[in-house]
């Protein structure tokens, strides 16, 4: 006897789950060009169940251009979460095997069906704007040749509706060592560009529109006095002590950008991390010799770094105008000075950003820090706060505020950790937009190093990067052998709340945002605040569904 049911993309079955313990999935609203995902949990149970089916997938009802499937694979987690963590909203704190990561379907569609283990199938459902608005009636099977062992019934209403373009950015830091690393290859080789390429696209697709970009090697989890694997866009020559820059392959990552839809740059950090007391690894030819010329052994606003960064910035900045004959990429860039600088700090972050503040004057300078004098003080205009500290930017009036999170937002905020629910990680798109959240950002990508980034690790047995953070909050994707990326369901998860923010925002565009904040806390039955996330599924589709309900009212009444 085999067991089936559909749930929502929110849920995340552990092996041994009783499938009578979730709620089923039978009626879902979305948009014309919105993305849906749900899942098939599948189980054989009872005395004449074999161990294991071999059974095909049959999905009936929609396009089946625009359908794809994937099993919902398992990860080992050994350090789900800090030990002293009070916060009752995860599926679990114990270390175990976790869902986690997609992989495509293997035997040419059929799928193993295991005795007395709950598993999952991934389906998505993305028309792309390409399919009629109308009401469509989903069944999906398990079949045994032209036998049906167990069919599943869902329906789809697509309204006749689009959601807005995505107003917000978004990065999760991309990290081009790692993927040289990992496929051992060389920094921008043909095959390296391949994988960046592969990569991106997939970040674009899941709502990341703004891609570090490394002019240096990332001066980021790097051990004092340590290096990574460079990766280094920009090409330096210096020649009797002048320097003078080469382009050709920052060009070559803008164009590739270009293809895949990524909109904006975020340049990498001109000063190392937490602190900005030095330079990062800089990589130039000198005299014909290729060499590192500034790393943790050269001071952040010393005699020699701070000319040669200036040169460099006034170079790039030329250079990024004169693109696209002449009407410019520079506008497209964002600048950092130090990431997750403290307050004991303060006084050389000052001096660091001071060095380069007139050149940068007009353009975005953004930071990850916590501590609100930063912004009092004028040092930092575009703060990111952790959206555990946001609070006092909210109620300081911070315009076009961003926010991040990483390892140490675990308690009550939404975050992407495997261990939480995924109602949780998508809680953050009602946040983002009540409170007019205009970017965010989070360090990990495709972080596959441990602490420091002394090792490469395999991100298929190491979700914390060797016990260093909570497993999960180092990528959000998995590199599948052919140099492409495998999204995992939490990034699925966080781009659904970004499409969330983009449906209140048409909401909004009916109603007034007076109106549908008011529906959305009804529904969710308090204020919404960065510190309170929903605690069910349940709860978090109902949210979704009001601002659909409100839509579907909305274009009803136009037509």
């Amino acid at each position: 006897m085999f067991k089936t049911k559909l749930v929502s993309s929110l849920e995340k079955p552990f092996l041994n789950s009783r499938i009578e313990d979730y709620r089923p999935l039978s009626f879902i609203r979305m948009m014309k060009n919105q993305r849906l995902s749900f899942q098939l949990l599948h189980t054989g149970v009872g005395f004449d169940a074999p161990l294991r089916a071999m059974l095909a997938l049959k999905i009936e009802g929609l396009p089946a251009e625009y359908v794809t499937a994937r099993t919902v694979e398992l990860v080992p987690v050994a350090y789900p979460i800090y030990p002293e963590i009070e916060d009752s909203n995860y599926i679990s704190k114990e270390p175990g095997l976790y869902p986690d990561w997609l992989q495509p379907l293997h035997y040419g569609g059929v799928i193993s069906v295991m005795k007395n283990q709950l598993r999952a199938v991934w389906i998505q459902f993305d028309p792309k704007g390409n399919v009629p608005a109308g009401s469509y009636t989903v069944t999906v099977s398990l079949m045994a040749g032209e036998e049906a062992l167990a069919t599943e019934t869902l329906t789809i209403e697509v309204l006749n509706a689009e959601l807005p373009a995505q107003e917000m950015k978004v990065t999760q830091w991309f990290h081009c060592d790692c993927l040289a690393n990992y496929y051992h290859c060389e920094p921008w080789s043909e095959k390296h560009w391949e994988i960046v390429e592969n990569f991106a696209r997939t970040a674009r697709e899941n709502g990341i529109n703004l891609l570090l970009t490394p002019l240096f090697t990332p001066a980021l989890d790097t051990a004092v006095g340590g290096e990574r694997t460079t990766t280094q866009l920009l090409d330096i020559t210096v020649t009797n002590g002048e320097y003078s820059f080469g382009f050709d392959k920052l060009d070559r990552w803008i164009d590739m950008c270009d293809r895949v839809g990524i909109e904006f740059f975020e340049i990498s950090h001109l000063f190392t991390q937490w602190g900005a007391g030095h330079a990062p690894k800089v990589m130039a030819t000198v005299d014909g010799e290729y060499k590192r010329i500034f790393g943790w052994d050269t001071d952040a606003t010393g005699e020699d770094y701070p000319p040669f960064l200036r040169a460099m910035l006034t170079a790039f900045l030329a250079h990024m105008k004169s693109r696209r004959n002449g009407r410019g990429d520079d506008k497209r860039c964002l600048f950092h000075i130090s990431d997750e600088p403290n307050l004991a700090q303060l006084e050389q972050y000052k001096k660091s950003k001071a060095t380069v503040a007139d050149l940068l004057e007009g353009y975005t300078i953004m930071d990850a820090l916590s501590e609100y004098e930063f912004y009092c003080e004028g040092v930092v205009t575009t703060p990111i706060p952790s959206n555990n500290s946001i609070e006092p930017f909210i109620a300081g009036g911070v315009p076009n505020l961003w926010t991040y999170y990483c390892c140490g937002q675990c308690v009550d905020v939404s975050n992407r950790l495997i261990a939480m629910p995924g109602w949780r990680t998508r809680s953050i798109g009602m946040q983002f937009y009540k409170y007019d959240i205009a970017g965010f950002l989070q360090w990990g990508y495709n972080f596959y190093n441990n602490m420091h980034s002394v090792n490469t690790i395999n991100p298929y047995a190491e979700t914390s990067g060797e016990y260093w953070v909570p497993a999960g909050d180092p990528f959000s994707v998995y590199p599948a052998e052919d140099g492409t990326a495998y999204e995992s369901t939490r990034i699925i998860v966080f781009h659904e709340a970004l499409e969330d923010c983009r449906a209140m925002k048409l909401a909004e565009s009916f109603y007034g945002k007076e109106r549908v904040i008011a529906e959305i806390e009804a529904v969710f039955g308090k204020e919404i605040k960065f510190s309170r996330c929903a605690k069910s599924s349940d709860m978090m589709l109902a949210i979704r569904a009001k601002v659909d309900e409100l839509i579907a009212e909305a274009v009803a009444n136009q037509q």
